[in-house]
């Protein structure tokens, strides 16, 4: 029979590490923070959205040459005249994503934007900002995206 040695101080398989059980109480605010506002927000500079009719807390759909998402907007003059921002857009929406609290709470997801074709030239990797999009108000009468899929065609 061959015998393993277990090269830890008492030759024990530690389930739940000591600096792990010391950070649960940070994580668990992390994940208490998961139920804030939504973070998934289109951040867009206050004069766009004025120019755009887009009021705060309201819905935009952005279209680049990929693509289209809708998401609320979150009307910050940390942005530039000019330029969105479109953070924490994973999309966990999609089928087979099981992570019980990124479904929970999917926005957008940002790649649906990104053009596979712009590389950066100095590095030669994809480039996943400076991405040019348009940007349009949702009128108030038009049903959300997901609404939109619900709803069966009359045809």
């Amino acid at each position: 029979m061959t015998w393993m040695l277990l090269f830890t101080r008492d030759q024990r398989i530690a389930m739940a590490p000591e600096p792990l059980v010391r950070d649960v109480e940070r994580l668990a605010g992390l994940l208490a923070e998961m139920r804030g506002k939504d973070r998934c927000t289109l951040l867009m500079h206050p004069d766009d959205a004025q120019r755009l009719g887009i009021p705060d807390d309201g819905r935009a759909v952005v279209t680049s040459r990929i693509g289209s998402v809708e998401a609320p907007v979150e009307l910050t003059a940390d942005v530039m005249p000019g330029v969105v921002s479109l953070p924490h857009g994973w999309g966990h929406h999609r089928s087979g994503v099981r992570m019980e609290t990124a479904t929970a709470r999917p926005g957008v997801s940002v790649n649906d934007l990104t053009d596979h074709e712009r590389v950066d030239a100095l590095s030669g990797n994809a480039a996943l900002s400076g991405v040019p999009v348009e940007v349009r108000a949702v009128e108030p009468a038009e049903p959300a995206a997901w609404e939109k899929a619900a709803v069966p065609s009359q045809a």
